[in-house]
């Protein structure tokens, strides 16, 4: 039921969210609840917010409508995904980004060629929708400590997470049905770390096993932020 209603909400926002031509990344559930559940601080979770703001304003002074590009920002390390021409804007953005104030580290996964269709937005939205929704479903996967990006069938999944936990939400990803690939883009903590940024309740509860992966399926890709010399 929770499942149902996530992917119900998901998707009228992602579908205003595509009528308004702006990216939709999921990070939590809903407003309030993603805050109090994230293990980000509040300071930081605002500047990621004016990270992507002020990414996304340059990429339209500097380019107008010549390239899609899609900027997320996750405890100031910055993922860039979407289309652009050739490879000279491909560096273009990288540089701008890694200038725009409070970037301590990019990954950039911008595709070259021609910009993806709205049918194709459309489709990642749903794509993002069905793993959030996956998340929610699953007990043992903290939806709303991870943010899930989806381009052209690629899911990109970001968040402070232990190895443990990353493993885990990569086979749910997996699982779901359209993904071609994933890539973590994770920062990681230790399971010490993990428990102090734990509720005390969620402590205290009996812990649940994670399966472990076959490593059968759809590929899966490590990336490492890596801070961008600004020139």
């Amino acid at each position: 039921m929770k499942k149902q209603a996530y992917l119900s909400v998901f998707v009228l926002a992602a579908a205003l969210g595509l009528s308004a031509c702006a990216p939709v990344m999921v990070g939590g559930f809903l407003g309030g609840a993603m805050s109090a559940s994230d293990r980000r601080t509040s300071g930081t979770q605002l500047e990621d917010q004016g990270i992507e703001l002020r990414g996304a304003s340059a990429m339209r002074e500097n380019f107008g409508e010549k390239v899609h590009v899609n900027i997320t920002s996750y405890n100031r390390q910055v993922l860039i995904t979407g289309e652009v021409p050739s490879d000279k804007e491909r560096t273009q953005v990288e540089q701008l980004v890694s200038k725009v104030q409070n970037v301590r580290a990019v990954v950039n996964e911008l595709g070259i060629g021609p910009a993806s269709s709205l049918g194709d937005r459309s489709n990642d939205v749903l794509i993002t929708a069905r793993i959030k929704a996956a998340m929610v479903d699953s007990e043992d996967v903290f939806a709303n400590v991870y943010k899930v990006v989806t381009e052209r069938n690629t899911v990109y999944l970001m968040g402070r997470v232990t190895q443990r936990e990353g493993a885990r939400a990569t086979e749910v990803a997996r699982s779901v049905s359209g993904v071609k690939r994933v890539v973590r883009v994770f920062e990681y903590i230790s399971e010490d770390e993990l428990k102090e940024l734990l509720p005390k309740k969620v402590q205290d509860a009996p812990s649940v096993r994670t399966p472990v992966m076959s490593g059968t399926g759809d590929p899966v890709t490590t990336v490492q932020p890596v801070a961008t010399p600004v020139k």
